[in-house]
């Protein structure tokens, strides 16, 4: 995954340096090693499970609005991938070919899908002919490959895994409504399973999807002060319809091109997380999407009782995702690794606890102590877990309005860049050029238009032009 791979024997400050602590945190918590193919990771249990656990929540969703699952292949001809230019244009560079078959080479190219477009399409070609067809709500759940040169744990690899959602309707309307819904779908599965505020906004034309005629996106900011594009959703009106002849007869008895949309969310929400959440100690995971969301820690468990206690405390706890550690590890060693992975809740209970009929609940997030009568810790544990949830969103949102800045004038565009501290919200004249310019000079880029526009002044502050929209900038993974 990266050239550094030194042993983690402790983890780096955040303070110190962001990105060594970043891959700290990834290995030593036991998400990822490295694997013998440059680029690519193996994502061990622990980081699978809150993967499995983000599909559980985010397909209740999906079919929640009506969509269903699908799987096409990995493989895409070369001949199919050409019939959109500038989908083409767009992934020339991340793409991935496979040239033989066997030993023998194959009359032609097939590209390993850096995502599905054209796939669908071709799909799509051949199941839809009338209105009745439509429309057409698909999604899966598969690994994409994107030659990149520069990689990390989860935010960027060669392979991830993701999910992809393509639909086809039968007018401009019709898409342009579910685009938006995915978007809200997405936010609200960030905002409130993993407990990360976004700002909901479209994409410039610069910066959309290759191929779409919109783009919209959901932009959490790190704790170092850099934008994730966490999740995107787009509207590709007839454009691909035109390229792969998609069309439907219409209850006018005319044929009518097909409208479609295609969205995504991906593994780098774990990075997300772990940069929203994480601190010096590890990982802080929020409960919704913890693998493990309460572990038992019994003291001198060889005193009569303890152990038993811990067996019983995890069984009243038997609503929840528990686990009671009863390895014959120092308690010391087995705080430190419930805080390194996360576990939002941890019980203590040891030989005068018992005596005394409480435990101590421990949060992982704040790391404060709770006496507990042990009759009780059932409710108590759900209290928290609501609670650490709604703490964790809560400082997660202040910290984004804490490090979000308003220009009004490039002297102030240009102050607020002198180092990365969060999004810098400035009005814009809608020119490539000044968007351009403003990469060139400041290393930053337009992260999305909001829906909730602002009128900070009438002018763009960079070229002097009539502003058109207000614009989040930043400097991003």
């Amino acid at each position: 995954m990266a050239d550094n791979k030194k042993l983690v024997s402790e983890i780096t400050s955040m303070d110190e340096d962001f990105t060594q602590w970043y891959t700290d945190v990834c290995i030593k918590a036991d998400l990822v090693s490295y694997s013998n193919i440059k680029g690519c990771m193996v994502i061990k249990p622990a980081g699978y499970a809150i993967w499995e656990l983000i599909q559980k929540h985010l397909d209740a969703r999906f079919k929640a609005t009506g969509v269903q699952n699908a799987y096409l292949p990995m493989f895409i001809p070369e001949s199919l991938l050409q019939k959109e230019k500038d989908h083409v244009e767009g992934f020339a560079p991340e793409v991935a070919w496979v040239t033989h078959g066997g030993l023998e080479p194959l009359t032609e190219r097939y590209c390993v899908r850096p995502t599905s477009e054209t796939l669908f399409c071709d799909y799509y070609r051949g199941e839809i002919h009338s209105y009745k067809d439509l429309p057409q709500v698909l999604n899966q759940w598969c690994s994409v490959v994107r030659w990149e040169k520069e990689t990390r744990p989860f935010l960027r690899s060669r392979e991830f895994l993701w999910q992809e959602g393509h639909t086809a309707h039968a007018t401009f309307e019709e898409a342009e409504e579910r685009t938006q819904q995915m978007l809200n779908v997405y936010a609200d599965f960030l905002e409130n399973d993993m407990a990360i505020p976004v700002i909901k906004g479209q994409k410039t034309d610069k910066e959309k999807f290759a191929g779409a005629e919109a783009t919209y996106t959901v932009e959490a900011l790190m704790h170092d002060g850099r934008a994730l594009q966490s999740a995107t959703s787009h509207n590709f009106g007839d454009g691909f319809a035109k390229a792969f002849e998609i069309q439907y007869a219409g209850k006018d008895n005319k044929l009518h091109y097909v409208n479609q949309t295609s969205w995504g969310l991906t593994t780098r929400t774990i990075g997300a997380m772990i940069m929203v959440h994480g601190d010096n100690s590890g990982l802080v995971v929020p409960p919704k999407i913890a693998p493990i969301q309460v572990v038992v820690i019994p003291i001198q468990q060889k005193k009569e009782g303890v152990l038993d206690a811990a067996y019983d405390i995890a069984k009243s706890l038997s609503d929840y995702r528990v686990k009671t550690d009863d390895t014959d590890r120092t308690p010391g060693f087995k705080f430190a690794e419930q805080e390194m992975r996360g576990i939002p809740v941890r019980v203590e209970i040891g030989p005068k606890d018992l005596e005394a009929g409480k435990c101590v609940l421990v949060r992982r997030d704040t790391r404060e102590k709770i006496e507990c009568a042990i009759s009780e810790v059932s409710a108590k544990v759900g209290e928290l877990l609501d609670q650490i949830q709604k703490d964790m969103f809560a400082r997660a949102k202040k910290h984004l309005e804490e490090h979000t800045f308003v220009a009004h004038n490039k002297e102030e565009f240009a102050e607020n860049f002198k180092e990365t501290k969060g999004f810098v919200k400035a009005m814009w004249c809608g020119d490539r050029e000044c968007e351009d310019k403003i990469k060139e000079e400041f290393n930053v880029t337009s992260r999305c238009m909001p829906f909730e526009q602002e009128n900070i002044s009438d002018v763009c502050p960079i070229c002097g032009k009539p502003a058109k929209k207000m614009v989040y900038w930043g400097r991003a993974y």
